[in-house]
């Protein structure tokens, strides 16, 4: 089932042209993952796709509603109430964490289920224990993020994303700002995310991450999807010559 479609998206600052004519779709149970060079405009795709920036032109679309319309060349959005009935289907996982400080790890996690989706609270925080085992930090549910390893501090991101019961979760470099024994914790919670067919899409400058994780790879550059297919394809045997020269300046 489709989850998630975005054609003809448009997107300039000023005079600047970020996104051009992108188009793509995201099926349940996929993992996307977005590479590209720094200003390749991917970062700005994810911040459209999440409702953080608004399109200029194009249709974006959800399996639980139409965020925006293409008319006359404009991106016409949806009422406020539609988009946030649209918002309460997906996750984002920011990469600098984005917790609450003066919050317990747990109360980081339990806050909008209760408050947002007005759910049971003894239900969510029983939930919220069983997402802290999956990502590792069961003992840490009284804690404060200010006493977290950076590593932590993004599973715990993870598990609040996770807390909203999101058809699509989307993650914007999640694992930058680690080093790389963390990041290897991380790359570990995703994978079993990945197994359990979680639908994500991941902006990420990890080639192997992408390899070993996603069921499709997209290559960005200069604002446009340069290539994309299954990452054996993309990544061990690009076609497009940019997509090649990106590579080999990784692997220097």
């Amino acid at each position: 089932m489709k989850l998630l479609e975005i054609s003809n998206a448009k997107k300039s600052f000023d005079d600047l042209q970020v996104i051009s004519n992108i188009s793509m779709k995201v099926n349940e149970g996929e993992v996307v993952a977005i590479l590209g060079p720094s200003g390749s405009g991917k970062s700005t795709l994810l911040r459209c796709m999440t409702l953080l920036e608004t399109l200029d032109g194009g249709t974006l679309e959800y399996a639980s509603g139409v965020v925006c319309e293409d008319v006359d060349g404009k991106a016409i959005y949806s009422s406020k109430a539609i988009l946030q009935k649209i918002k309460t289907s997906f996750g984002l996982v920011f990469q600098n964490f984005n917790l609450f400080p003066h919050y317990t790890v747990l109360k980081n996690i339990i806050d909008a289920p209760i408050s947002v989706q007005k759910r049971n609270k003894d239900e969510v925080i029983n939930e919220a224990r069983e997402l802290l085992k999956k990502v590792g930090l069961e003992d840490k549910e009284n804690a404060y993020p200010c006493q977290l390893s950076g590593g932590q501090q993004q599973r715990v991101a993870i598990a609040r994303a996770l807390a909203m019961k999101p058809q699509v979760l989307f993650f914007d470099e999640p694992t930058s700002a680690l080093d790389p024994e963390i990041t290897a914790e991380i790359l570990k919670v995703l994978r079993r995310l990945a197994e359990e067919k979680m639908t994500m899409v991941i902006v990420t400058h990890e080639i192997n991450f992408a390899k070993m994780v996603a069921d499709r790879v997209i290559f960005m550059d200069d604002g446009v999807i340069v290539e994309e297919g299954k990452p054996e394809d993309v990544i061990d045997n690009p076609k497009n010559e940019r997509t090649r020269i990106f590579l080999q300046k990784l692997d220097k």
